[in-house]
């Protein structure tokens, strides 16, 4: 198996964890830097005609798309490491249905704060504004953890695994945490957790 890409990444981080997370020891990591052009050579534009990361060749199987991607290493996998798509087939629905949330609401709104924060200086009144957008979906999760100790149930899963790479960028990196956790304590709670994690050390060790 191999996976291109680079740990710095957010998406290729998000496959890194779930291989570490499913226990996969036997997997390449080859570095492809799509900021130096490295995913615009006709080599890697046959295997993703996107020109980006990450991509996955195992066998026969080459994938693109960073959450088709934990999804199929859920499957494979599914009977080593962390059980990611929970037990049955209504969690494994939950799981897909927050997979979704993350990618089309908190992906969206997290990434424009990180394009205002990692371009200094920094745009106050634009970094309220995409914050106050990002609180809002936070306000949503504030509710289903006040029930839940994960997103798709008392399970870590695909779902909140999704989150880390970005959350940690805005959260912990650009320090925007504390604003987006007050009064938010169950969203504060369960990113103290799944950031403790033992996958996501060894990602960040990486980077």
């Amino acid at each position: 198996m191999k996976l291109y890409g680079i740990a710095s990444s957010t998406c290729t981080g998000r496959v890194l964890l779930s291989l570490f997370e499913k226990e996969v020891e036997d997997f390449e990591l080859v570095i492809v830097n799509v900021r130096k052009g490295e995913g615009k050579k006709p080599e890697y534009l046959r295997l993703q005609p996107f020109g980006l990361i990450p991509l996955l060749e195992d066998g026969d199987v080459t994938l693109y798309e960073s959450r088709a991607i934990i999804r199929y290493i859920a499957n494979k996998y599914e009977g080593q490491g962390t059980a990611l798509y929970g037990k049955d087939i209504k969690d494994r629905a939950k799981v897909d249905q927050w997979l979704e949330v993350e990618g089309q609401n908190f992906n969206v709104a997290i990434r424009s704060s990180l394009g205002v924060v990692s371009k200094p200086p920094i745009d106050e009144a634009l970094l309220t504004e995409t914050l106050g957008k990002l609180g809002k979906v936070l306000d949503i999760y504030e509710d289903r953890l006040s029930n839940t100790q994960y997103l798709a149930g008392d399970f870590f899963s695909l779902a909140d695994l999704s989150h880390m790479t970005t959350g940690w960028k805005l959260f912990d990196k650009y320090k925007q945490g504390s604003i987006l956790f007050e009064g938010r304590p169950h969203v504060k709670a369960w990113w103290e957790n799944i950031s403790s994690r033992p996958a996501f050390k060894k990602l960040l060790e990486m980077i």
